[in-house]
Parts: structure tokens; C-alpha cells; sequence
């Protein structure tokens, strides 16, 4: 830290990793307790010779130096590193600044990787940051501590007892069908099932490792050894519970294990943004920019980077203005300081791998700068917030047009009929879309006559489409019209676009809406 970089925080009104002490009659005692909270929490600066005045909440703060400040500076280093003073050795750095001849020190501490860090040889020591202040750790935010000595391993370790005979077999199917449409190259696709799991970390010594269990288990055996599993995501009519016309329009039921929750999770978040379609298993390409693939980051965050071993569970909420992404466990690092610069600190490496072999996933980070494109794309920013408990990432939703899905209160629609149904399978797609984007239901066994008055190739069923994106409300008699054929032509032909999972009919015939899937 320079001296022009403490001043300029030195403006801030909080800080959650930094933290000035007087320390006019020596080293502090409550010194310890911020080592403490810093080491358990996300690191931070101690600044030592810097007091602070408080009126009205209102806080100044006033260069005072201190004495005998390289005394102190080892002083304090060697009782950190030593473990008389804490119950692991705290490897901080030092740094001493001159101000006009008064000497400030300035200590950070890392990030513990042996939580909980307590002093004094008793673990009611054990103290958090949370906001800009010191808070002394309760017993479940000191179990969150020791669960997360096993940050990053928990789900490579074995689990007793289970074998291949307890993975979802189609699942399994379903995510190297994944596989081989993305990644075609994936240098263990040829092997049978067995074999893949083995070779991807599914499987190791026989047994299933936590996140083979947790990616694609039957649902009774991720329960019998991970109870606490459960993703939790609802649609909330409103822009909080206090303002919903009702507690909520649509609630998932539960799936059996991550890859199901994955596949419902991302056609279910279809609804509430802007993806053109793409010819793809899944309607969108690895290079997809659109709204739908910044969601998509974000989701596979949620589901790589959750605690499914604390009691808390990962939610999802859709409110009328946002889409929120709570996980239990902290962020492995901060990200609020330079989204773009973030590392990967994956704590559930081998599932995070699991997504990148599917190609659902970045391959460094946590795809921040993926996500980071929905400022771009809305002109509205992602927020990322953090604890010891929890940590959400939060996606405003661009106002849309009048009579959309969360355009306002009164607006709401109830698509609770509209569930599962729209959990495509990969023949779904294929089958309804070719490659060309011609219309193509024969192996699906749909009905395969074009409609009359459909005219040759795409252009007809693109005007239509493209007339219900921009007009949701638009009448079929105003599309006969816009289109140019009769209406019983286009009657065939929203049926065939129903059909294909192209569109769908939000609420009545008379006052419903269309919603555009692709």
C-alpha cells in the first residue's frame, strides 16, 4: 500500500478490509481481534498511527504516527508468525510509510487457509468481519469456518459405499450426449460409461467422489450422504415478498441431482431475458453473447461454486426486477474490487471440470467477465455481495416492454402452467430445428405439412417470430395482415411454432401474451 492509496481510502466512508488504529500506547489489544477477523474472512489492511473521530456516524480520521514504529513493526510480526499468541502461524506483510516525519505501519493479512483463527487458545476468540467492523463468530458461522479447511477437496474425496450402479443413468446420458455436441473432441468420448467416469473424476477407486455423487446421482443416494441438497428456485410476482400479488407463480420441484437442476434451471431462465436462437442442443452456442448466456455463467457459478454441505441451500429468486443468485459459502476471493482480474478459486473443483467438459462452463475464473457483459448488453450492472454465510449475485432486469412478463405488478402472469414442459431434451431441438434453421419435426413424429400459406424456407416463420418479439400482444388476425395470409394459415402456423417449442402462449387467448423461447 502507498501513502497515495491509503489516503484516497482514507475518503471512503467503510471498508471491509481495512481497518485504522491510534495505537498512542502500543500495539492495540483489540489489533488481535481484526487479525482474527480478517484471517477468517477475505483479508485486509491493519493501519497503525491513524485515529479516528466519529460525530453523528460520521467518521475523520487524523494522521498521528506512532513511536518506535520499527520496534513495533517486529514485534508484531514475529507474534504473528509465531503460535504462542494464535493457534496457527498468520504470515502478514509489513509496511512502514513516513507522512511528513510520522511514521505509519500498515499490515495485511491474508486470508487463512487453517480457519478458524482464533487467539488466546480459545476458540471463542474466533472473530468475522462483517461490514466495515469486527464481530465475534458464532458457533454456526465458526462450523462454516471448519468446514471450509476442506475448501476445494470435499468434492474429489471418496464416498464410502457408493459405486456406478448409484449414478442417474440418464442423466449420464444426457451429459455426454452434452459433450459430444460441444465438444466433440473430448479425447474420452469414445469410452464406454465405466470408463468416461473413471477418466473425468465421476469414479475413483471405485467409488463415486462427492461431485460425481452430486453432478449426476440418483436422487435417494445424493440425499442419503448430501441431505442438505436442494436448489431452491422460485418466481415472485412483485419486487419483493411484501409487494407479490401472491407468494409466488411458479416454484421448481425438486430434481435429482445438479445436471437435472441444470437443464430445467436454464430453460426456465429463458423466459425472463433476450436470447436469439441458435441452432444448438440447447438453442444457444459456446459463443452465444446474449442476455441468456450471462445468466448461464452465472447459474453454473451457483451450481460449481455451492457449500451442499452446510445447511443452507442455494436459491434462485425472479422478481419482477431481478434475478438473484444466493449461495451458502463466501466468495473464495473479492470480487468487488476488479471483477476482471479474478482468479479461480473453484471450492468444487471436479464439478466446475464437469461443466467445462460440457463446454457449460469458462474455463478460467468464475466466467466474471461473461457476466459482467449484462452491463453491456442492459446498461444495468450485476452486483456481487459477500459473507461468511452466503454470498448472491444479483441481475437487474432491463424494463421491458409494456405487457412482458415482469413489466409491473399488475402485469403479472401466472405461467405456472408452463413448468417442466419446457425442459428440452436434445431431440427435441434437433428434430424441430435443423441445422439450416429450417423447420424439420419428422422424427419427432409432429405433424410435418407446412402450413398453408407458409411461404418457402425460414422467411415466413422468421416475420412471425420476429412480429411476436416485438409486439408480444399482437393479434393473430394483425399478424394475417402483417404476413400477408389467411388466418387460418397463420393458425396452422403458430400451432407448428407451439409445436417446436418456438413459442409459447403466456395466459388467455384474449389477453395473453407471446413469449418468444429462441
Amino acid at each position: 500500500m502507498t501513502k497515495e492509496e491509503l489516503l484516497y481510502r482514507l475518503k471512503d466512508i467503510e471498508w471491509d478490509d481495512l481497518e485504522v488504529k491510534e495505537a498512542s500506547g502500543g500495539i492495540p489489544k483489540s489489533m488481535w481481534e481484526t487479525v482474527s477477523a480478517f484471517s477468517n474472512t477475505a483479508g485486509g489492511w491493519i493501519i497503525l498511527g491513524v485515529s479516528e473521530t466519529k460525530v453523528k456516524s460520521v467518521s475523520t480520521y487524523k494522521i498521528t504516527g506512532i513511536e518506535k514504529a520499527e520496534k513495533m513493526e517486529q514485534d508484531i510480526i514475529s507474534t504473528l508468525r509465531s503460535v504462542s499468541k494464535f493457534n496457527v502461524p498468520i504470515l502478514a506483510t509489513a509496511q512502514l510509510l513516513d507522512f511528513n516525519g510520522k511514521s505509519i505501519l500498515a499490515f495485511h493479512i491474508p486470508v487463512s487457509a487453517n480457519k478458524p483463527v482464533y487467539f488466546g487458545n480459545n476458540l471463542n476468540n474466533t472473530f468475522v468481519r462483517i461490514g466495515s467492523g469486527d464481530q465475534r463468530a458464532t458457533d454456526i458461522e465458526i462450523d462454516i469456518l471448519m468446514r471450509e479447511k476442506t475448501f476445494g477437496m470435499k468434492s474429489e474425496m471418496e464416498v464410502d459405499g457408493t459405486g456406478f450402479k448409484d449414478l442417474n443413468t440418464q442423466s449420464l446420458q444426457t451429459y455426454r450426449q452434452r459433450i459430444k455436441d460441444y465438444n466433440p473432441d473430448f479425447r474420452y468420448n469414445d469410452l464406454d460409461d465405466e470408463q468416461f467416469c473413471i477418466k473425468t473424476g465421476i469414479i475413483n477407486h471405485g467409488k463415486l467422489t462427492f461431485g460425481g455423487l452430486l453432478m449426476l446421482g440418483k436422487g435417494e443416494v445424493v440425499q442419503e450422504y448430501v441431505p442438505h441438497f436442494w436448489i431452491d428456485y422460485i418466481e415472485i410476482p412483485g419486487t419483493t415478498y411484501s409487494d407479490a400479488d401472491c407468494r409466488y407463480t411458479y416454484r421448481m420441484p425438486e430434481q435429482e441431482n445438479i445436471w437435472e437442476y441444470f437443464k430445467v434451471l436454464l430453460q426456465r431462465l429463458r423466459l425472463y431475458v433476450d436470447n436469439p436462437f441458435m441452432a444448438g442442443p440447447d438453442g444457444f452456442s459456446p459463443e452465444d453473447n446474449s442476455q441468456l448466456y450471462c445468466l448461464r455463467e452465472g447459474l453454473v457459478n451457483l451450481l460449481a461454486h455451492a457449500d451442499y454441505f452446510s445447511p443452507m441451500h442455494s436459491t434462485i429468486r425472479v422478481f419482477n426486477d431481478r434475478i438473484e443468485f444466493q449461495n451458502p459459502g463466501r466468495f473464495a476471493v473479492r470480487i468487488s474490487d476488479n471483477p476482471g482480474k479474478v482468479k479461480s478459486v473453484p471450492r468444487n473443483p471436479n464439478i466446475i471440470a464437469l461443466f467445462r467438459f460440457a463446454r457449460q462452463g469458462e474455463n478460467a475464473g468464475y466466467g466474471i467477465d461473461k457476466i459482467m457483459r449484462w452491463n453491456k448488453l442492459t446498461g444495468l450492472e450485476v452486483d456481487f455481495e459477500s459473507d461468511i454465510t452466503s454470498s448472491t449475485v444479483t441481475y437487474p432486469l432491463p424494463l421491458l416492454k409494456s405487457g412482458q412478463i415482469n413489466s409491473s405488478k399488475s402485469g403479472q402472469i401466472n405461467i405456472d402452467h408452463f413448468s417442466q414442459s419446457i425442459d428440452m431434451t436434445r431431440d427435441d431441438i434437433v428434430n424441430s430445428i435443423s441445422k439450416s434453421g429450417q423447420i424439420n419435426a419428422s422424427k419427432s413424429g409432429q405433424n410435418t405439412d407446412i402450413p398453408k400459406g407458409y411461404k418457402s424456407g425460414d422467411e415466413s416463420r422468421s416475420k412471425n417470430v420476429e412480429a411476436m418479439r416485438n409486439n408480444p400482444e399482437i393479434s393473430r388476425k394483425d399478424l394475417s395482415k402483417l404476413l400477408g395470409i389467411s388466418p387460418s394459415a397463420i393458425q396452422r402456423h403458430i400451432e407448428f411454432l407451439k409445436d417446436s417449442r418456438i413459442i409459447i402462449r403466456l395466459g388467455s387467448d384474449r389477453k395473453g401474451l407471446w413469449r418468444v423461447l429462441k
